[in-house]
């Protein structure tokens, strides 16, 4: 394997498994089992029966949670502490296997996981937007087009090299544009989830107060009946 391909599979198998790790898994175990690929020494294991069973099963059940507002952040905020560890372990697999200098297994380690991040990251603030939105149509958009972005984006990443990294470069300016208007959009969400429980604080306060106040005249009264029923007695 060339160096510019093992770039780009590294490259591409860490930013995939930012996105849908189980898909990743599925695609490049798959093309490595049926010789479509030949994949480095230490990524053979993921064309291992048992490795694509686990993949394909766990690959099943984020298919429907991706697609259900609400769970699919859930489900992107536990998956913050596997896909990013599984992209660098996976890109530095890619390094190890074309017999690179451990300083160089370990850069890649480190650039796999902060290319996993990124993807994910990515991911994952974009979901919370579309949550805002009532109907489920979008989730199920956004969730089947980011499994044909994986799958297209590692095919061009074993057949065309030149042109995935070319792709990546793109990817990467967009992120570079569309991160800061998302964190925007996240605190704007968050503020105005503030002001309506703190509305709802106020209002409890409000109704607590017009309680305490509703007691107190009942048991003024009550005090001046007792004296007056006193008084005449």
């Amino acid at each position: 394997m060339e160096t510019y391909e093992a770039l780009a599979l590294a490259l591409g198998a860490a930013w995939a498994s930012g996105i849908n790790l189980y898909a990743a898994v599925l695609v490049l175990g798959y093309l490595g089992m049926t010789g479509d690929v030949t994949l480095p020494a230490n990524l053979e294991v993921l064309s291992n029966p048992l490795v694509m069973t686990a993949a394909g099963f766990m690959y099943c059940v984020e298919f429907f949670a991706d697609k259900t507002p609400g769970v699919d952040t859930g489900w992107d905020a536990l998956h913050t502490f596997i896909r990013i560890p599984a992209g660098a372990v996976l890109a530095a697999g890619v390094a190890e296997g074309i017999g690179v200098s451990e300083a160089a297994e370990f850069a890649a380690l480190l650039i796999g996981g902060g290319v996993a991040a990124t993807s994910h990251f990515t991911k994952a603030g974009s979901r919370v937007l579309i949550n805002t939105s009532p109907e489920p149509v979008t989730n199920w958009t956004a969730s089947i087009a980011e499994d044909l972005v994986v799958i297209g984006g590692l095919w061009a990443a074993l057949n065309h090299p030149w042109v995935f990294l070319a792709g990546l470069v793109i990817f990467f300016l967009l992120v570079i544009w569309l991160l800061p208007k998302i964190w925007r959009a996240l605190k704007r969400i968050s503020q105005a989830i503030g002001r309506f429980l703190g509305g709802h604080d106020k209002e409890s306060g409000t109704t607590m107060a017009a309680g305490n106040s509703t007691r107190s005249r009942r048991e003024e009264l009550l005090k001046n009946l007792y004296h007056n029923a006193k008084s005449k007695s």
